[in-house]
């Protein structure tokens, strides 16, 4: 089993991505592999929960067109 890791961003914190984010299957209302959020995109951390198989922080972060993306924490950084 491996150990929890503790989030390093909160709810409410101002984000921007830093890579493109596209549609790795998760995202039903977008084609796979189409670019859901562009490398610099600003957004807003909505919730913070965990992958439940390797306890990893994913952040869902809610963007100014209203969509909102899980974000591992090498994808995004605070503002």
């Amino acid at each position: 089993m491996f150990e929890p890791r503790l989030p390093k961003y909160q709810w409410g914190q101002r984000v921007k991505t830093l890579v493109d984010l596209v549609n790795d299957g998760s995202y039903p209302d977008a084609q796979p592999e189409a670019l859901l959020v562009a490398n610099g995109g600003l957004g807003e951390i909505v919730q913070v929960g965990s992958h439940t198989d390797t306890n990893t922080p994913i952040y869902l972060v809610e963007f100014p067109d209203g969509r909102v993306v899980g974000c591992l924490e090498e994808e995004i950084a605070p503002l």
